[in-house]
């Protein structure tokens, strides 16, 4: 995992970045960034749970940490990928309540976007609109 975490995202990314520690342990993170390009878009690019801590809504809690995070500056889309092939990821961000985007082919039945990450790196797109709550 360490490969897909480089030091840059804790350098930089400091305030949409988040952990969940309890007794030193860490039991989930999301690393996430405002888009600057897109201003009106947040990203989410890397999420984890300890395996002997799902169930117990961290996901849910660091998801919506970051919400809040991209609502401060007025960031009103979020936005995240995952491999088609990860069933779990794909039915946690629908139940979280993002939409799947429409990609240009289907692969068990998800829309995905061919080659995305490179050749033969399809992905599923994410999309979720926040709203001022």
């Amino acid at each position: 995992m360490s490969s897909m975490l480089p030091r840059l995202f804790f350098e930089h990314f400091t305030t949409t970045s988040f952990i969940v520690e309890e007794d030193e342990k860490l039991l989930g993170f999301i690393i996430g960034f405002l888009s600057p390009s897109n201003l009106e878009e947040a990203y989410i690019h890397f999420v984890g749970v300890h395996p002997d801590c799902r169930k117990h809504n961290i996901g849910k809690r660091l998801y919506e940490k970051f919400y809040q995070a991209a609502r401060k500056e007025n960031r009103t889309i979020v936005k995240a990928i995952t491999s088609p092939v990860n069933k779990v990821s794909v039915a946690y961000h629908t139940k979280m309540g993002f939409d799947i985007m429409a990609g240009d082919k289907e692969v068990d039945g998800i829309s995905v976007f061919s080659d995305y990450d490179g050749p033969a790196q399809d992905r599923v797109l994410f999309v979720k609109r926040l709203y001022n709550t």
